[in-house]
């Protein structure tokens, strides 16, 4: 297959690699020019273009069998979101018109779930999250749902939990820094999937996944984030960490939410079996790797 990677950095880079593996001639394409030996190295086709910018994708080679969009915001607000997911998405789905993939993978975020109360969540849950960030996500989706029902466009929505792996793990690296600190008692669970998974979880999309179907990509087992610290200072030898309360002003600004996204869909339709089925496996690699390092 022809593949392209849009946005293709901590997740694209290795998808690209497992891709190439297995024959297929892989194109890249970031917003920036300069890592061009990163790419080729992987074995994938370097390309530049700004996806919010229509004049810039116009200039690029099509063809695309399986298109992966993968982009990530730079940071900002609600607006850097709408210009990047949702008006880059409607850029990208107006380019590929002309010569449409046969699949079209889109990673989304389980942030898109607003619900609060730690119950189970599915793929049939209500979307109406309380962060503008997350409504931008969900409008995203809408689109994404709206050209598969107009036009049979072979969309797929992964909803992607916290993604942790080599080089990145924010709640090891705060505990390891001291700087970690539990929300109120510590019972807000947390939603994870390790990024060699997500890698396994798009290229199972890319080869089984149903047209217009949306799967939640997060590991087997949603964790407390006090469960994650006593774990964490036990495998360490650390002490466990106080609670500390929050300002009113702390908790608007997270937003948080309170959930445990379910992976049974994903599980049963793509039959995808989880390297790291739960943070201890993934953060067990992470914490032999940093003992290497010593």
């Amino acid at each position: 297959m022809r593949v392209l990677i849009v946005g293709c950095g901590y997740v694209g880079i290795p998808l690209g690699v497992e891709l190439s593996k297995r024959g297929h001639e892989v194109f890249g394409l970031r917003r920036s020019r300069g890592e061009e030996r990163e790419m080729s190295d992987a074995g994938i086709h370097s390309l530049s273009a700004d996806i919010t910018q229509p004049a810039e994708l116009a200039k690029l080679p099509t063809g695309y069998e399986w298109v992966v969009n993968s982009i990530a915001s730079s940071g900002g607000g609600a607006e850097a979101y709408r210009q990047v997911y949702l008006e880059g998405t409607r850029n990208l789905l107006n380019w590929l018109a002309a010569s449409p993939p046969k699949k079209f993978v889109y990673a989304s975020s389980t942030s898109v779930y607003g619900q609060n109360d730690g119950l189970v969540v599915d793929e049939s849950a209500p979307t109406e999250p309380e962060a503008a960030t997350a409504k931008i996500l969900v409008e995203t989706e809408q689109l994404l749902g709206a050209v598969h029902l107009e036009k049979l466009f072979p969309a797929v929505i992964l909803r992607v939990a916290g993604i942790y792996g080599p080089g990145r793990g924010y709640w090891l690296k705060q505990f390891l820094s001291g700087e970690a600190r539990l929300q109120g008692c510590g019972e807000k669970f947390i939603n994870m999937i390790h990024r060699d998974d997500l890698v396994g979880v798009i290229i199972a999309s890319l080869e089984h996944g149903h047209a217009g179907e949306v799967y939640n990509a997060v590991d087997d087992e949603p964790v407390t984030q006090i469960a994650l610290f006593q774990w964490l200072a036990s495998r360490l030898g650390r002490p466990l960490l106080a609670a500390a309360p929050e300002t009113g002003s702390e908790a608007r600004k997270r937003r948080t939410t309170n959930k445990r996204v379910s992976n049974e869909k994903l599980r049963l339709q793509l039959g995808y079996e989880f390297k790291y089925p739960s943070f201890r496996e993934g953060y067990i690699a992470a914490i032999e790797s940093l003992d290497r390092r010593v």
